[in-house]
């Protein structure tokens, strides 16, 4: 879908491909890619939330990188992706950010507050992406957590706010605990994710929250996975 001069595509489970450009720049973000198709473009940025396989795939890794990509990733995912020839790494904890000219980077912790497939010790992450009006939250594998209070503030200051909120339940947030949390945040867009790719999660859970989201008059969209 289009953003502006954004494009921001589905890569199925919880993977998307971000495309910025305009005259001078053409830049593209991964996050999170796990059983993607063949693609013609590499990224220029690869963000992995955590080490589970299904978020650090180590083949869709190599399908997106080129010499010189860089990999955002949280400490633990760094001895997976050591034997990745030609790629920069970039560490971040919570808190931290990257400035990378036109895009902005800042991580948030992802984690359970009621499961344990997550926990806040492991210092896993969401990310925000900021480019120039438009931002794009990726809440990792996650439930709701106290961090999110912050990020109400970006809807109120006529940013594109876009969130993407996993919805299968189970490992993460629930498709409604997820509309509760879009309600909470007021994007211009929520798009679920997490769902569809036999890990955890089904069709229906998206459609659920697309159902719950437009209950609560949020906009939301299952985008097509490419």
């Amino acid at each position: 879908m289009q953003i502006g001069k954004i494009n921001l595509d589905f890569l199925g489970h919880s993977g998307f491909l971000i495309k910025y450009a305009n005259n001078e720049h053409v830049k593209i973000i991964a996050i999170d890619p796990y059983n993607i198709p063949d693609v013609k473009e590499k990224a220029d940025f690869i963000l992995i939330t955590h080490s589970h396989y299904d978020h650090c795939s180590i083949k869709d890794i190599i399908k997106l990188a080129r010499k010189g990509t860089t990999l955002i990733i949280p400490a633990d995912v760094q001895s997976k992706i050591t034997h990745i020839d030609s790629v920069q790494m970039e560490t971040l904890e919570s808190g931290e950010g990257l400035d990378l000219g036109i895009i902005k980077i800042e991580a948030l912790p992802a984690y359970n507050v009621n499961k344990k497939f997550h926990t806040k010790k492991d210092n896993w992450l969401g990310y925000i992406i900021k480019i120039k009006e438009t931002i794009i939250f990726h809440a990792g594998d996650s439930e709701v957590i106290p961090e999110y209070d912050k990020l109400t503030g970006y809807a109120k200051q006529g940013n594109n706010f876009i969130v993407l909120l996993p919805v299968s339940g189970t490992y993460v947030m629930s498709a409604e605990e997820a509309a509760d949390l879009a309600a909470k945040l007021k994007p211009t867009l929520a798009i679920p994710m997490h769902f569809g790719a036999g890990v955890s999660g089904t069709d229906a859970d998206a459609q659920l929250f697309i159902k719950l989201c437009h209950e609560k008059s949020i906009k939301a969209q299952i985008l097509p996975k490419i």
